[in-house]
């Protein structure tokens, strides 16, 4: 699913990874937490990009990375050095595994509540010059916080730009409240790939 606001001027463009509980056919269910929720009630002058994940299916890096390029090849007044990328658990999981595919594309990720695969953990440096900012609950009991210490921890011996934030109350949903702050959208549109 694409969110296009009507304009000519070069604006964002944000890709939202859902969790594995919006998998599927009904594309429908990608509307029901991240940017695309926020955008009912808010304004947001960027692109909205959401792709949805077939049923019993993973995030797979170059099949994203291809419709990434699509729809930047499509939409010319999407500003290509303002790309960002968040998701949520199996999300926040592919956004990792995307970054680190593909570094040269991203000018800041959010990852939430996301499981970490052993190549970022080996590769962190990989995607030093990408600003980062982690979030977990401390509570999580479906993807264990210490995945998110634990790639923080290896990203801040080289990353430029770096943050976690744990909220000691939240359990896996950690996402509700960074997707519902303004605040979250105010730092990506700061960040500018050089």
């Amino acid at each position: 699913m694409l969110h296009k606001p009507e304009t000519k001027t070069p604006i964002p463009l944000i890709i939202f990874l859902h969790g594995s509980g919006e998998r599927g056919t009904d594309v429908e269910k990608v509307k029901v937490h991240g940017p695309l929720k926020y955008v009912n009630n808010n304004t947001l002058d960027a692109f909205i990009l959401a792709p949805q994940c077939p049923e019993n299916t993973y995030w797979e890096s170059e099949s994203l990375f291809q419709l990434i390029q699509k729809i930047c090849k499509e939409n010319p007044n999407i500003d290509t050095q303002r790309i960002y990328l968040t998701g949520l658990s199996m999300g926040a999981w592919g956004v990792w595994n995307l970054a680190f595919a593909h570094p040269e594309m991203f000018a800041a990720i959010v990852p939430i509540a996301g499981f970490v695969d052993r190549v970022p953990m080996v590769e962190n440096c990989k995607i030093k010059h990408i600003p980062t900012h982690i979030y977990h609950g401390l509570l999580d009991d479906v993807v264990d916080v210490n995945y998110a210490i634990e790639i923080y921890k290896k990203l801040k011996t080289c990353s430029l730009n770096i943050a976690l934030t744990i909220f000691d109350d939240a359990n896996h949903d950690s996402w509700t409240r960074v997707y519902d702050n303004a605040k979250t959208y105010e730092w990506m549109f700061q960040q500018i790939k050089k």
